[in-house]
């Protein structure tokens, strides 16, 4: 399905595309940020106040861009759209208190040669294509394969796209920018801007350069696998290393983003199907464990493993839906997590990626960890007046259900089921979407 913008036709106009890859993006994208807008209600009163219109704005936004990116058929107007949303994030960061702004500023500064990056490698395609619709350029590059600019232009919006998503060792400004942003802006950022930078990466490989010269004419692929598990090693090394919740979990996403980048360049069907349904999985259990973690920081303040103490007892469904998104992140069966980890397991192994199969086997085993240590303060470590920080009754320390108003926990726990239920539908989903993408994709 193709949108013509003021009705010029492609490639002089700017056309938008919908195909089966970006609908299914397109849905994850706008029901995530809908159930975390729901959410932010109370936060919103609490953390903003007077900037609420401020908030809403920038929220529209940065869901509006982020939507552009996913449907644009056109390089420049990608990177446009880009930066919008990017900037809005900026923002919205920066909404926040103590070190939100210089942790802000920091991501500007990386954003920004990120998008540079991106737009010089924009730059030399149009030069030596005269185009800029993504289409139209996949159907001129096969004759300049062999020519260096194609390759500076290929790795400019590589780098670019990488720096935005926070592939290591490119990540250095997401773990602040997401632990100090206000809880309703790590909640929409977290699950949904590095996610979408993936699938620009994908759609650049696939759809603009083509398989054959990502997989074939360059023959980097085992370079970038091996960095991939690199970065799933590393980020999750400094998960274990944390001891406040959210950072934990920023780590825990550039692990993850280590899987989605080496899946995609095994360059095998599974492969591939594997990180287009981890862009799926990982967005909706980020989402779960992000908002478990508003919910939490909602009653307790600071999320510091300390403060995790009897939250079993005084949370239970919270903390029920935060075992959900582990479980998820581990990739226990039946979640959502368990398929599309099996799917790029498969890949590694088909392509004899071991090192790769082992990390992601080894993360998981991390994420067990990482995950059990928070389970044993919030359910096993016992519970003292210092701790408590919402009961006025020392004698009704953590025996007393005293949970999020229901605003922040309903959508919690429909986000927790629905890691389970993405899970049920796996088969579906490959078949019908996931799978014919892939297939004209790579021309099998």
């Amino acid at each position: 399905m193709q949108y013509r913008l003021g009705g010029w036709e492609p490639p002089w106009g700017i056309v938008y595309v919908v195909d089966l890859l970006n609908a299914l993006v397109l849905v994850v994208i706008s029901v995530l940020a809908f159930i975390n807008l729901i959410t932010v209600d109370r936060s919103i009163k609490e953390e903003f106040s007077e900037k609420s219109g401020a908030f809403y704005t920038l929220y529209v936004l940065f869901v509006t861009g982020l939507m552009g990116i996913v449907v644009t058929g056109d390089l420049f107007n990608l990177y446009v759209l880009l930066e919008i949303t990017s900037l809005s994030s900026y923002a919205l960061i920066a909404l926040g208190k103590d070190r939100a702004a210089i942790s802000s500023l920091n991501y500007v500064f990386m954003g920004t040669i990120g998008a540079c990056f991106y737009l010089l490698g924009v730059g030399y395609l149009y030069i030596m294509t005269g185009s800029l619709n993504m289409a139209d350029v996949a159907s001129i590059l096969p004759k300049l394969y062999h020519s260096s600019a194609i390759l500076v232009a290929f790795i400019f919006c590589m780098v670019g796209v990488w720096i935005k998503m926070a592939l290591f060792p490119l990540h250095v400004w997401l773990p602040n920018a997401y632990t100090f942003a206000p809880s309703p802006v790590s909640s929409l950022l977290a699950p949904l801007m590095t996610k979408g930078m993936v699938y620009v990466m994908l759609r650049l490989m696939l759809t603009v350069f083509t398989p054959a010269y990502a997989f074939i004419e360059l023959g980097i692929s085992d370079a970038i696998v091996w960095l991939s598990t690199i970065a799933i090693l590393v980020g999750a090394f400094f998960a274990l290393t944390q001891k406040n919740l959210k950072r934990m979990f920023t780590y825990i996403i550039v692990s993850e983003i280590g899987y989605m980048v080496g899946g995609a360049w095994i360059g095998n069907q599974a492969g591939i199907t594997g990180t287009i349904l981890h862009i799926m999985n990982d967005a909706t259990m980020t989402l779960c464990l992000f908002l478990a973690a508003n919910s939490i920081a909602h009653k307790v303040g600071a999320l510091d493993f300390e403060n995790l103490r009897g939250l079993f007892r005084k949370m239970p469904f919270t903390m029920a839906a935060l075992v959900a998104g582990a479980l998820g992140m581990i990739g226990v069966p039946p979640s959502c997590g368990f398929f599309s980890k099996w799917y790029l397991i498969s890949g590694a192994v088909q392509a004899n990626h071991y090192g790769f199969m082992t990390a992601l086997l080894l993360s998981s085993l991390i994420n067990a960890i990482l995950f059990f240590r928070v389970i044993e303060f919030g359910y096993f470590e016992p519970v003292d007046a210092h701790h408590d920080h919402n009961s006025h009754h020392h004698e009704s320390h953590g025996s007393s259900i005293e949970e999020s108003p229901p605003l922040m926990l309903v959508p919690l726990l429909i986000v927790a089921v629905g890691i389970f239920v993405l899970g049920t539908y796996t088969g579906d989903i490959v078949t019908h979407i996931v799978g014919p993408f892939v297939t004209k994709a790579l021309g099998l």
